[in-house]
């Protein structure tokens, strides 16, 4: 019995493996193309790309994992049956439940990991994701080039006459500030922008400096001086995942999420009864549309773990579980238990 788990697990990897990495694959360039995007409106570096795609993953993961695992197992047992393995299995008096206790167990622990990655990881790398892109947002507007037409800096008017976006380092800059009493003019060969934990600092090297009003004029050379603005972003904060999914932020979308993954989940080891309902065949009598059923079958749970919320909300869950294994459990009866 334990050869017989482990070459069925084997089986099963080989075909997992076949159809997680190509859907992986299939959905990272949907998002690489959704992130490029992104650099219409900010400027990412190779990192900061390699940075928003590993907050990605999990969520990848998420809608691939599931699919991958179903999809694999039912074309593994295909395969075997096909191969007349199964027929000789069955011959010698295994029932088709020791099958399904096989395939329980990696669906168990598969439909466990996919719950932890959307209640606890996907939650806090969001944030994460979010908050990177609102600052990077709010960075844009401070991506400063050489014009004819100032910028804004703060209080401050900043005119440039040289610059090297790459780098962040301008040359010539003159800065112009209007206060209630005074006017103040700066004026410095050498001027780069940097960004400190949200705060945007524009040194100034080698410059002079004037204010003056009705009755005074003060002129001042300095070597080094900065200039500070705060970043204009209101970052998501992320206590702990009880916290995340218990506050009024966001409500209605955040229940519609829980109950949408939680069935996504559970999704594995709620078709395990599918699986060796599509999967086992016999080779000489019996002819499945496996690719059609497998697809039908998906679209339906993925539909309906959607749309049946609208009515049945939180109830959804417990519905849609019990009437899947029944539907299930029923081909699983009508085309297997009662043949073999």
């Amino acid at each position: 019995m334990d050869k017989l788990r482990r070459y069925i697990l084997s089986n099963l990897s080989i075909l997992f493996f076949s159809i997680f990495l190509p859907l992986f694959a299939i959905a990272s360039v949907i998002f690489m193309i959704k992130l490029a995007t992104y650099t219409a409106v900010i400027q990412l570096s190779l990192v900061e790309m390699g940075k928003l795609y590993l907050f990605v993953v999990p969520e990848l993961l998420f809608y691939t994992l599931p699919i991958a695992f179903v999809v694999g197992g039912a074309l593994a047992l295909y395969r075997l049956s096909n191969d007349n393995e199964m027929v000789v299995v069955f011959s010698l008096g295994i029932s088709p439940l020791f099958i399904a206790r096989v395939l329980a167990v990696p669906a168990l622990l598969l439909s466990i990991l996919l719950f932890v990655n959307f209640v606890v990881v996907t939650p806090y790398i969001k944030i994460i994701s979010a908050n990177f892109l609102e600052k990077k947002r709010a960075e844009a507007k401070f991506n400063l080039t050489a014009s004819e037409f100032g910028h804004h800096f703060g209080d401050w008017m900043l005119f440039i006459n040289k610059s090297d976006i790459q780098s962040r380092v301008f040359g010539d800059v003159v800065l112009f500030n209007k206060a209630m009493h005074e006017e103040i003019l700066i004026k410095a060969e050498k001027a780069e922008l940097i960004n400190k934990k949200g705060v945007l600092q524009l040194r100034l090297d080698n410059g002079e400096s004037y204010s003056y009003n009705n009755d005074l004029l003060r002129t001042m050379q300095f070597k080094t001086g900065y200039i500070n603005d705060k970043l204009t972003t209101d970052p998501m904060i992320y206590r702990n995942t009880l916290d995340y999914w218990t506050n009024n932020e966001l409500r209605e979308r955040k229940d519609q999420r829980f109950i949408t993954n939680t069935l996504l989940s559970l999704f594995p080891l709620l078709s395990v009864f599918l699986v060796i309902a599509l999967g086992i065949v016999h080779a000489r009598h019996q002819k499945r549309w496996i690719y059609l059923w497998l697809f039908l079958s998906i679209i339906v749970f993925y539909a309906a773990a959607i749309i049946t919320q609208q009515w049945l909300g939180f109830h959804t869950i417990w519905v849609v579980t019990l009437v899947w294994l029944i539907v299930t459990y029923s081909f699983y009866k009508r085309l297997v238990g009662s043949r073999f």
